[in-house]
């Protein structure tokens, strides 16, 4: 089973598992580097790490047009449900099987506004084991925290975490994430989207593989990496 990742610009991904797509965080309309636009994307299911406008973004939008699940944790998933939406709520500890594996959300250190002002409840990362046992983790926006060495035991083959700053974790702390999660492969996401989070990602890519094993894969936005 071929398992294809995309990041779209920002925090913004996308995952083929077999024959089924993902969306994480599908943000496209208003986001300056987005490589495509909400009526251009495909969908089955929707993840959604917190309710910051720059993540819930298009999920509307494309689960409308497309009929995707959304899943997310449960004030989210019950605030989706009343536009309409199909949704699966989660929990934090909390996995379950899928078809196109088994989700488990973990801890991220941020907070949830949605954008009208309602609470998101608890900012979620994801954990996803692949029917052919890979195993990929979303920090999605997060400070550094101590118990990533406990995801790290999962056994990573890819870790997509923030290095922007200012939101999230920067460069430094990222460093750290990946000596606690150590993953066979790390993608940076969630920097240069503004100028508030401008960082350089070949210098932490020099960085983190003098001082890991972990390689570092640098994509622009609209590029994939095949697992």
């Amino acid at each position: 089973m071929e398992t294809i990742y995309t990041w779209y610009g920002h925090a913004t991904h996308g995952l083929h598992v077999g024959q089924y797509k993902l969306l994480i965080d599908p943000y496209f309309t208003g986001n300056p580097v987005a490589s495509a636009t909400a009526d251009e994307v495909d969908a089955d299911f929707i993840l959604i790490t917190h309710g910051h406008y720059d993540h819930i973004g298009d999920t509307e939008a494309i689960a409308k047009r497309t009929g995707a699940l959304c899943i997310s944790n449960a004030e989210i998933s019950n605030w989706l449900r009343k536009k309409g939406l199909k949704t699966y709520p989660q929990n934090i500890g909390g996995g379950y099987d899928y078809p196109f594996g088994y989700l488990k959300l973990t801890k991220a250190i941020h907070s949830s506004g949605l954008p009208d002002g309602s609470a998101g409840g608890n900012p979620v990362g994801f954990l996803l084991t692949t029917p052919d046992d890979k195993k990929i983790y979303f920090a999605g926006d997060t400070g550094l925290f101590g118990d990533m060495s406990l995801i790290g035991d999962e056994r990573l083959d890819l870790a997509v975490i923030p290095i922007g700053g200012k939101y999230t974790m920067g460069p430094d702390d990222a460093l750290k994430a990946v000596k606690l999660l150590r993953p066979k492969k790390v993608v940076p996401t969630h920097y240069s989207t503004w100028d508030v989070i401008t960082q350089d990602p070949q210098a932490w890519k020099k960085q983190v593989e003098a001082e890991t094993e972990t390689k570092v894969v640098v994509l622009k936005p609209g590029e994939s990496l095949s697992l």
